[in-house]
């Protein structure tokens, strides 16, 4: 291949990812045109051999990582060519192979490490003090093995130069094996064996300070675990503990491996020059090649582990975004607090405010009479058929109160009212936003943060896009990635969980439109307008009308809008407008029209016979793709549902636990809160998760826990061991014999 020609992305990249080079290129086609990628994952599968979203964007990143590197060769090659280097054909024939050759933008960088114009180091005021000539004589000298020290002397003596600021002879020769030593440096062959043996062999060792103090990384005041097999979180964890200057990090490697290297590779001289070229190979390791291999290395792991955390974040962040809402139910919600008091909140199905409050029930008030009045006027009143409190500051406390609460309020009704704890991670961050200030601007600020735990029940994902993904607090050491990579992930994350399930054009807010494919904040603010001004949409085709939502736009996005109860019944389903022809003579192949959709045992039955067809044939008869037939038979059997239907739904309590109730081998049941590299902390109706080790998880080898739970899982565990002093619970999920 010729240095300047394009590489074939589509094939390093079906390499990478083990797909055909064809679905590749269709794809990066199709992300040319300007299609996003849900549109492309949900109605291009044909095109594309039904690559998901998470393929589709995996092929976007690794093109922009080609893209990249293909430009830096490109320059790179451009700024050794302006310096003149290309004149030796040579020397032009091996750097054009090694640019070529590269596979990372740090071995481009290794080739472009000599010729790049550097700060004045030992070498290069050694070449100023002209003393390149005598390093060249004395490496052609040295391969020759037949000359003396008093021959080198001699040499070497005509570049004393007291003006240059070479003094005597020894001045001379140092200078010479600096440049020597920077030579050897900027070896690209050598960087590569370094890096690689240090990574095979190295160890990533942490001290801590010199007078001990306790603190959350004891564990590592004395530590090292080899490069090769330490966990990202480790890596993370010991990041976070130098920048809190608690811990010095530091790369051991195999120096004795690394100096013999070198002497084999460069040092074939007589005896007496041989002890100085040792010296400066030595001297080239520890001064310039270890430093910058170990900051390689560093932010190589740091990088590493930021995306392997980001990816449990997103995992995390998708499971709970898709969390099954809790429909039908008048909420009341309750963001506790000790001083300030607990924040009282009342939704109704729809998520309308109704009622806001304030109690103080809990310390240092102690309003308990007053507030358990409150309380059960508020229940009583607006029929409160579920309590949602919020597991933050004085959460237990204000548990024990609320259940206090219920069970007066069963005595005296009969009727029983279940409670549920909720994540509150993100809701004071809501309170303060632009969105809550949009919502309710007569409410005070701490009010708003019950109103949002009260819809997060109803409906998780309407509610929870409001909120900066960072704050809901379902990752791994969040704090320790770089907010770009972060934010990208899991702005990707919500994305994809808010095309899945679809939008309600005629309720959805701005913030949840702006995530539907090809819509932004303006054409979703444009969309709220248009359906404050002209009422509610009746048919998908309308909302060609909102101005700035053009014909592509209108493509993109409005297969992931719902409309329910409207005069186009597919209009409810994610069948796209491109597809309701198709639709409509798929439903007439087996002797049925739109109204079948209507009726619940109709719309089944009917979802049998085509699931019964020969979808082959069907497909070639109506020219169409068997994909699409398939999704528009699931869009049949699932019309007026969405996917997170089809998932467990949160558990819901009536009375209260205490560490002091729970024993060894107890049998509980719990909600899987966050999946850790290590284990899953589990919600199991205490003040403090219990973390069920990955250990724990099964009594076969677990690779990840993500392998075995899932955010919102309902899960049976067993208690291993009680803390009563650090509150702390100890679970398994195999049970035991």
């Amino acid at each position: 291949m010729n240095a300047l020609e394009k590489p074939n992305f589509e094939r390093n990249i079906a390499d990478n990812l083990g797909l055909p080079i064809g679905s590749i290129q269709k794809a990066l086609q199709l992300l040319e045109e300007g299609n996003t990628i849900p549109f492309i994952a949900r109605y291009r599968k044909e095109m594309t051999g039904k690559l998901d979203e998470v393929q589709l964007r995996d092929i976007s990143r690794l093109f922009l990582q080609e893209t990249k590197l293909h430009e830096r060769k490109l320059d790179v090659l451009r700024l050794i060519e302006e310096q003149g280097v290309f004149n030796d054909d040579e020397l032009k024939a091996k750097i054009t192979s090694d640019i070529v050759k590269a596979q990372t933008l740090s071995e481009v960088d290794d080739v472009y490490r000599p010729y790049r114009k550097a700060r004045k180091t030992r070498s290069s005021m050694a070449k100023e003090q002209g003393l390149l000539p005598l390093y060249l004589w004395l490496v052609e000298k040295g391969q020759e093995h037949h000359f003396d020290e008093q021959e080198i002397v001699r040499y070497a003596m005509s570049f004393v130069d007291e003006q240059k600021g070479v003094l005597k002879v020894d001045d001379a020769l140092q200078g010479a094996m600096d440049i020597f030593a920077q030579i050897v440096a900027d070896d690209p062959a050598v960087r590569r064996y370094v890096r690689s043996i240090t990574l095979n062999q190295g160890s990533l060792c942490a001290k801590g300070p010199q007078e001990p103090t306790l603190s959350v990384y004891d564990m590592y005041y004395n530590y090292e675990e080899k490069l090769s097999k330490i966990p990202h979180y480790r890596v993370l964890a010991m990041n976070r503990g130098e920048r809190d200057g608690i811990l010095s990090l530091s790369i051991i490697a195999p120096q004795k491996e690394i100096i013999a290297y070198l002497n084999r590779e460069f040092n074939r001289s007589s005896a007496w020059l041989f002890e100085r070229m040792q010296v400066a190979l030595l001297d080239s390791y520890t001064r310039l090649i270890a430093p910058s291999i170990e900051r390689q290395l560093r932010q190589e792991l740091t990088e590493q582990a930021q995306e392997h955390a980001t990816v449990i974040f997103a995992k995390n962040l998708r499971q709970l975004l898709l969390q099954p809402p809790i429909r039908q139910r008048i909420v009341l919600g309750v963001d506790p607090a000790f001083r300030t008091g607990c924040k009282l909140a009342v939704v109704d199905e729809t998520g309308k405010l109704l009622a806001v409050d304030v109690i103080y029930p809990t310390a240092p008030q102690h309003k308990v009479a007053e507030a358990r009045e409150t309380v059960l006027r508020l229940v009583e009143t607006h029929h409160i058929s579920l309590v949602a409190i919020g597991n933050g500051t004085a959460s237990r406390e204000t548990e024990l109160f609320v259940v206090d609460c219920l069970h007066t309020y069963q005595d005296k009704t009969g009727q029983q009212v279940p409670y549920i704890m909720v994540s509150e991670a993100g809701a004071s961050v809501y309170s303060a936003s632009d969105v809550a200030r949009e919502e309710f601007p007569q409410l005070d600020l701490s009010l708003r943060s019950a109103v949002s735990i009260a819809r997060r029940v109803q409906d998780p994902l309407a509610e929870l896009v409001k909120i900066d993904p960072k704050a809901i607090g379902v990752g791994q050491y969040q704090h320790d990635i770089a907010a770009k990579i972060l934010d990208d992930q899991l702005q990707a994350v919500v994305e994809m969980a808010v095309n899945e399930v679809g939008v309600d054009v005629n309720t959805a807010s701005w913030r949840l439109l702006h995530y539907v494919s090809g819509l932004n904040k303006t054409t979703s603010k444009n969309i709220v307008l248009y359906r404050e001004q002209n009422g509610r949409f009746r048919r998908r085709k309308d909302l060609a009308l909102v101005p700035r939502l053009g014909a592509k736009t209108f493509e993109q996005c409005v297969g992931f809008l719902r409309i329910a109860d409207g005069e186009e019944p597919f209009d409810a389903t994610p069948i796209h407008v491109e597809s309701y022809a198709i639709a409509k003579q798929l439903l007439k192949k087996v002797g049925a029209t739109q109204d079948a959709l209507s009726d619940e045992a109709t719309r089944q039955a009917l979802v049998e016979r085509l699931r019964a067809c020969n979808l082959v044939s069907l497909s070639e008869e109506l020219e169409v793709g068997v994909p699409t037939i398939e999704d528009m038979i699931t869009a049949f059997a699932q019309k007026g549902r969405d996917v997170r239907d089809n998932l467990n739904s949160p558990a819901m309590r009536t009375d209260v636990l205490h560490l002091e109730d729970v024993q060894v081998g107890m049998m509980m049941m719990g909600t899987v809160r966050n999946v850790v590299d290590f284990g899953a902390f589990v919600d199991v109706g205490l003040k403090q998760d219990g973390l069920v080790h990955i250990s724990q998880l099964t009594k076969q080898y677990v690779a990840h826990p993500m392998n075995v739970v899932a955010v919102g899982d309902v899960v049976t565990v067993w208690v291993l061991a009680i803390d009563q002093e650090r509150g702390r619970l100890s679970l398994t999920m195999r049970k035991p014999e």
